[in-house]
């Protein structure tokens, strides 16, 4: 006859470690929203004594200024939602665009580090050293001050082509909207997907046979196929708007305010060289003998940088590089000390139109905290894809 087994310890019992983990949690949830619920409670009841308005009701009401640069038409009539719309749309602006600009830029510096030109190296560990230990708000004022008073007025702007450069900002043709247009878009997206999939195929077919096929101007060319298809599919318009010289200011066309390209390049420029540093760490916690190997094989120093160095390199440069990424789009807040219209500034105004100033600061906290938990997700899956899989 088998013996019965032991009856299992019950898992309510305060002896069981995993039970008072549960309690001490709970615990400190409760502690925790006590805490904000008295805060809370307290900053409303202040308030009311001291005859404060409080709520998120007039974010309906009529703004009653103007935004000098938008994505999209806004006036003082529409309402504060509207508003706080068009500085978090020219804030993801300057922090997307910034973000491209900062990995390619960064990643050249750092691969630069590495030259065998004595004069590059120089020229890198120079970038780098200079601009990272000038504050990013000297830096930003410093490309404001070179935009309004370094270039030349309106009347007297540099021409290059049908482009105008002046203290009135980067003016340039723009196509006139047409159906072409969005289909050469629909193309580039497609051609985009399509490019990413012949890169797949060619690193797969590289591993299988050792043949290397081009892994950077067939996906471009086929992109910019895609695009031309769509084009022309569209009716192939011409059509430009050119911009002109006006009797104020430059006319027509597409421009680039003085205020969006400083933020745009003093946030580019100073993250670049935190970007730079977090590649070439990358690349030196490869071992040595993967260049030899790859030597070996017949690459050349471009192509084993890329094929071989930067890939193993890349575990351990992304989750350093979200870091800067987060760095810069909060960093892009600073844009309010030379009256860029972010967030930060609506916000601002809103404030001293309102009063509002929790629900105003509560507004920009979200807004940041939003995307900075976007860029850390989006990271983070890349660092799933490009993380080492055991077999």
């Amino acid at each position: 006859m088998n013996p019965k087994p032991p009856p299992k310890k019950s898992n309510w019992s305060w002896r069981s470690q995993a039970f008072r983990g549960l309690i001490y949690q709970c615990v400190a949830i409760a502690v925790i929203a006590a805490l904000v619920w008295f805060l809370a409670h307290n900053t409303l009841t202040n308030m009311r004594i001291r005859g404060i308005q409080s709520g998120f009701d007039f974010l309906t009401g009529p703004a009653g200024f103007d935004i000098g640069e938008s994505l999209f038409p806004f006036d003082s009539a529409q309402p504060y939602w509207q508003a706080f719309l068009v500085g978090l749309s020219n804030t993801l602006r300057v922090a997307i665009a910034g973000i491209v600009l900062t990995t390619i830029l960064g990643t050249l510096l750092g691969v630069g580090r590495f030259s065998r030109n004595a004069l590059v190296r120089g020229v890198c560990y120079a970038y780098v050293e200079f601009f990272r230990n000038v504050p990013v708000l000297l830096q930003l004022l410093m490309w404001y001050l070179f935009f309004t008073e370094a270039l030349p007025a309106a009347s007297e702007a540099w021409v290059v082509g049908p482009f105008f450069l002046s203290k009135g900002g980067f003016a340039f043709p723009i196509p006139v909207w047409a159906a072409g247009q969005f289909w050469a878009a629909v193309g580039l997206l497609l051609g985009i997907v399509l490019g990413v999939l012949y890169r797949k195929w060619a690193f797969r077919q590289f591993e299988a046979t050792g043949r290397l096929r081009s892994m950077f101007w067939v996906p471009v060319a086929i992109c910019l196929a895609a695009s031309l298809i769509g084009w022309v599919a569209g009716g192939a318009p011409t059509a430009f708007e050119y911009p002109k010289k006006g009797e104020f200011a430059i006319e027509l066309g597409g421009s680039l305010t003085p205020e969006f390209l400083s933020v745009l390049l003093g946030l580019t420029v100073y993250t670049a060289a935190f970007v730079a540093e977090v590649v070439r760490s990358g690349i030196q916690s490869v071992a040595r003998g993967q260049g030899e190997a790859a030597a070996a094989l017949g690459l050349d120093p471009g192509q084993s940088m890329r094929l071989v160095q930067l890939p193993q390199a890349l575990r351990v440069i992304i989750p350093p590089m979200t870091n800067q990424f987060l760095n810069l789009t909060k960093n892009s807040s600073l844009a309010v000390a030379i009256g860029y219209p972010d967030v930060v500034s609506i916000a601002n105004t809103a404030l001293n139109q309102t009063g509002r100033a929790v629900e105003c600061i509560a507004i920009v906290m979200l807004v940041y905290l939003s995307t900075s938990l976007s860029t850390s997700l989006l990271m983070n899956w890349y660092n799933s894809r490009a993380a080492i899989k055991e077999r």
